[in-house]
């Protein structure tokens, strides 16, 4: 019988169908992908074992830095509506006559500290320019005019009905009498609770953290 000549297949896999999938997949990485913007102010916070992560939303960021100065931060990604609620009831209540593109400034604004009469002229600098200005701070030392008492009451109006974390960032050189005028400032409001902002360390061997972790590995 005559012999069958199967034809030989080459064994060559074309590699730009998953060239081109590879290129999609880095795009959407990098245009879904939100960087944490630069901080204007260099706070180093004391360490702590606690490893729990600091939320990104519905939170307001109360930071004091080396020099006692004050700031405010509201986190809210997904909404930034929220911002816009904030500024335009500081606006109305301050009567300070911000322009709309201040107000709209003001989403893009990661860090706040200056007082309210310093407040226009911040928000008339791009937010990418902002990290570049040397902030006085929130007065907050007056106890008649701690000024962060209206950004926390303003923030609590915004996410009327919603949870809000309060969180304090603190430099570990920064001094008492600060961080009591943010705490009376929550007070003032009826917050009273609040979480401090460290910065990580390795849990001590032989704490009872560290026994707890290995029966949870």
């Amino acid at each position: 019988m005559p012999s069958i000549k199967i034809p030989k297949k080459s064994t060559d896999t074309d590699m730009t169908p998953f060239v081109d999938i590879a290129f999609l997949i880095l795009s959407f990485f990098i245009m879904a992908t939100k960087f944490k913007p630069p901080e204007p102010v260099e706070i180093k916070t004391p360490g702590s074992v606690l490893s729990q992560k600091m939320p990104e939303s519905n939170a307001v960021l109360i930071s004091i830095d080396s020099s006692n100065k004050v700031y405010f931060s509201l986190l809210s990604e997904k909404e930034p509506e929220r911002f816009d609620a904030l500024i335009k009831g500081v606006n109305e209540k301050q009567n300070l006559g911000l322009t709309p593109a201040q107000i709209s400034n003001f989403r893009k604004t990661y860090m706040v500290g200056v007082p309210f009469a310093g407040l226009k002229q911040l928000l008339d600098i791009d937010a990418t320019e902002q990290g570049k200005v040397k902030q006085p701070g929130i007065p907050v030392m007056d106890s008649t005019n701690n000024q962060l008492v209206w950004w926390i009451q303003e923030a609590k109006n915004a996410f009327a009905g919603e949870k809000l974390v309060y969180l304090i960032k603190g430099d570990g050189s920064s001094k008492y009498p600060a961080f009591e005028a943010v705490i009376e400032a929550l007070k003032k409001n009826e917050e009273f609770k609040y979480s401090l902002v460290t910065s990580l360390d390795d849990v001590p061997e032989g704490s009872a953290l560290e026994l707890e972790q290995r029966r949870n590995n």
